[in-house]
């Protein structure tokens, strides 16, 4: 039986050495402040939107429409994978990260065809909160309607 080089203990001291000390704070502060910038935008573009008559119902979707339409404009681009690296989880959590998630691998993998490349490949990001969130969303549903049929 061959003895490893270290053991765990000496392992454990060279990985502390060598890994660089993490930033933590820093890129809260990178989250927050890029993700409150979207969701402001999210904010102001629902209140103008209120203002050309649109109405309380309607004013949203058209929010959303257009957030997720510059989250994939500056996906095309190349430019909300900058804003990514420089803020993590505060580009990733608003509706333009969902646009991203979705447009990056079809971008990514386009010229190995419609169907093999963007097809296939299209939701390998998204299709997992898409699938839990449909499930959970039904799953809330029956139980509200169960609740309710007791209830009433």
């Amino acid at each position: 039986m061959s003895r490893l080089p270290f053991t765990p203990d000496e392992y454990g001291e060279i990985v502390s050495k060598l890994t660089p000390p993490s930033r933590h704070l820093r890129g809260y502060l990178r989250a927050f402040w890029v993700g409150g910038v979207i969701c402001v935008l999210g904010q102001a573009l629902t209140l103008w939107a209120e203002t050309l008559s649109l109405g309380e119902t309607t004013a949203p979707m058209f929010t959303t429409s257009v957030l997720v339409f510059l989250g994939t404009t500056l996906t095309g681009i190349g430019v909300y994978d900058r804003i990514g690296k420089y803020a993590g989880a505060g580009s990733a959590i608003p509706v333009t990260g969902f646009a991203n998630s979705v447009a990056a691998p079809a971008i990514e993998f386009q010229r190995e065809g419609a169907i093999t490349g963007v097809g296939a490949r299209l939701f390998t990001l998204a299709g997992p909160v898409l699938a839990y969130g449909i499930a959970a969303s039904v799953l809330v549903g029956i139980v509200y309607w169960l609740i309710r049929g007791w209830v009433l």
